[in-house]
């Protein structure tokens, strides 16, 4: 059962995201700052997280997830290290993900040549 509620979360997700794409004037970059602000926001007044624990990965593994992941940890460190927590704790809690997505992107980059659209 999990597998289905992660596959219908984070599918749903996909589709508004998609519907965003083809029906507004909007930019796939801007929707997906979109996201991760809307992750933030919703981390940051606790509704993030029952709505995780439902869907699972269809709720952590979209850029919504890592809006989440960046309030809880700037949550976190502020209760530990007070006003410093501001700047430091979303790239503390982040920083796998972060790394991991410039790794990717690295690795890409190596792989495949890059060619200008014509």
């Amino acid at each position: 059962m999990d597998y289905y509620k992660a596959f219908l979360v984070g599918g749903a997700i996909c589709l508004v995201s998609q519907i965003l794409i083809d029906k507004t004037k909007l930019t796939p970059a801007r929707i997906l700052v979109g996201y991760v602000i809307l992750g933030v926001i919703l981390g940051g007044i606790g509704v993030y997280a029952p709505f995780a624990e439902f869907a699972g990965a269809g709720a952590t593994v979209p850029l919504t997830g890592f809006g989440n992941t960046l309030a809880k940890g700037v949550r976190e460190a502020v209760d530990n290290d007070g006003f410093t927590g501001i700047f430091t704790g979303g790239l503390k809690a982040a920083a796998g993900g972060i790394t991991a997505a410039i790794f990717a992107g690295l690795l890409a980059s190596l792989i495949f040549r890059a060619k200008d659209k014509s």
